[in-house]
């Protein structure tokens, strides 16, 4: 892509700009002519404080929000190619389907490996087909420490009052937690005040956002994600069906953001999901600009007639 055009993406749970599967997608990206942001959820960035008791959630969009304001106020005339794996596709989807206007000048967005709705896919989580559940306990425990490497300043301390929304948090029940559900429960639907995990679940997840979205949408998924289960799958096909600006890819292989080239051993570090994301946005830009040159054209037409 040769035009003005950034991308802005969004990382999956707990991660950011550091993280290799970003740090490569981003070379790559770079390499093809896109400028990129990468949204740093709140809390994930290892030695960097929070300076207010909040951290990043499954669905809110005020941080990518922020970002994506920023870019387009420094740069006027840039477009946006919109990119969220994961969590982060859930949170992008959700974004853009919140209202109509975060949907200007964006070209096009792109969600990798998504579940579309959390509540449905709690039931799920703690079953223990591909390893599903010891998944999901290796995530809490690593939601469990970024939460108590910040528990001065979201929790206070001896000198600080715990912070209302937060006042019947338990501690206790944080370090015994097992699940992201345990976890989501007693801690993270009480950041934007939510009475009951399902309540969090059903607000905070792009499945009510997903019709509103007018841009094209790419909806990429692997069969074999363990993350993601076959049942969750029937909503970005059924999506696709009814809209004409959806289009979901279901691979038989890839993995929870996979998708490797090359021998087992030796994995090239470019993936496939990495070409993908980089060729549809090319493929939107020239389309794009097709597009325009045809209206100009038209007009010509027009005015000499």
């Amino acid at each position: 892509c040769t035009e003005d055009v950034t991308m802005v993406i969004c990382p999956g749970i707990a991660n950011h700009s550091e993280k290799q599967y970003i740090r490569t997608f981003v070379d790559y990206a770079q390499s093809s002519g896109y400028r990129c942001a990468v949204l740093n959820h709140l809390g994930a960035l290892p030695n960097i404080e929070l300076t207010s008791p909040r951290m990043f959630t499954y669905g809110c969009t005020w941080e990518f929000g922020a970002m994506v304001n920023y870019i387009k106020k420094t740069y006027p005339q840039t477009q946006l190619v919109v990119v969220g794996f994961s969590l982060g596709g859930n949170i992008v989807c959700k974004y853009l389907g919140e209202n109509q206007a975060n949907q200007e000048r964006v070209l096009c967005c792109v969600s990798v490996c998504q579940g579309y709705s959390a509540l449905r896919a709690q039931e799920t989580f703690m079953q223990w087909d591909q390893c599903r559940r010891f998944y999901n306990f290796l995530m809490a425990d690593n939601m469990k420490k970024i939460i108590l490497s910040h528990r001065h300043v979201l929790f206070g301390d001896n000198n600080m009052k715990k912070p209302h929304n937060l006042a019947d948090a338990d501690l206790g029940k944080l370090y015994t937690a097992t699940s992201l559900m345990q976890i989501d429960d007693n801690i993270m639907r009480k950041f934007h005040g939510y009475n009951s995990l399902k309540e969090y679940y059903e607000e905070e997840s792009c499945l009510q956002y997903l019709h509103r979205i007018y841009v094209p949408l790419l909806l990429v998924n692997a069969a074999d994600d363990p993350l993601v289960h076959e049942s969750l799958l029937s909503i970005p096909r059924a999506l696709s069906e009814k809209r004409e600006n959806v289009m979901h890819v279901l691979l038989l292989h890839g993995g929870h953001l996979g998708f490797f080239e090359g021998s087992v051993l030796f994995p090239e570090p470019l993936t496939w999901m990495d070409k993908l994301v980089v060729q549809y946005a090319n493929a939107i830009c020239q389309w794009e600009k097709t597009k325009s040159h045809c209206s100009d054209t038209e007009q010509a037409v027009s005015g000499q007639e």
